[in-house]
């Protein structure tokens, strides 16, 4: 029997890195314990976000992308304790004060809010994430969160991710962000969440300067339509 591991996948790895987001795919679970494979369609997804994100770090971040060791999410073992040997990796190889951003998508974006309490971990991006309601419990106090929902999710329900950002605002420097007409592949108006992981990103971890929806957010309109 394969022994099912995670793995990373490297889009960019300066030699003196000032940051390092972690991208976190979705994906439904199969019977029985399956291998993710780079090419299902929740991993594919995550590949031109890495690249935004690559291009706006401007050769300052590590971006890496997690494949879990299995897919969908096993009761025995889930994604955060993937994310968890993720963030072990990162800190082996460039020091365990390197700060990092987790970006998550679907399933991901759940394994970012629950391991998002690490205490490397400065920023979270969960895009249309997969929660239940009691979520917003987690331990992410002084964390910042940006969560982006469309509005025409039919798999991840934007009421729930709404109702976790509403709990997690007593603890942590919450934004959220629906987008009109916005599907759970992000396919449509995808330049919005691709742009809105990228810009959270930078701004989280180097301090740059952005504009467009996490340019409000940041600016202090926390909730709002785009």
């Amino acid at each position: 029997m394969v022994e099912l591991r995670p793995r990373l996948i490297t889009t960019t790895a300066p030699s003196s890195p000032q940051g390092a987001v972690l991208l976190l795919h979705g994906g439904a679970a199969r019977r029985g314990m399956m291998r993710v494979s780079p090419t299902q369609l929740s991993v594919l997804r995550m590949v031109p976000i890495a690249a935004r994100v690559a291009v706006a770090g401007r050769g300052r971040l590590v971006v890496q992308r997690l494949l879990n060791s299995r897919r969908g999410w096993d009761a025995h073992h889930t994604p955060v304790r993937d994310v968890e040997w993720a963030l072990a990796q990162l800190a082996e190889r460039y020091g365990a004060e390197m700060p990092v951003c987790l970006v998550g998508h679907s399933l991901g974006g759940r394994a970012a809010l629950l391991a998002g309490g690490a205490p490397a971990v400065r920023s979270v991006v969960a895009l249309a994430p997969w929660l239940y309601p009691h979520e917003g419990h987690v331990g992410l106090r002084g964390k910042r969160v940006l969560f982006v929902h469309g509005d025409g999710d039919r798999v991840a329900s934007p009421s729930r991710s709404a109702s976790v950002a509403r709990d997690l605002e007593r603890t942590a420097d919450v934004g959220y962000v629906t987008v009109a007409g916005g599907r759970h592949a992000m396919l449509r108006r995808h330049h919005v969440f691709d742009g809105a992981a990228a810009d959270f990103a930078t701004a989280t971890l180097l301090g740059a300067e952005v504009g467009g929806a996490v340019g409000r957010v940041l600016s202090g309109d926390r909730w709002f339509e785009v």
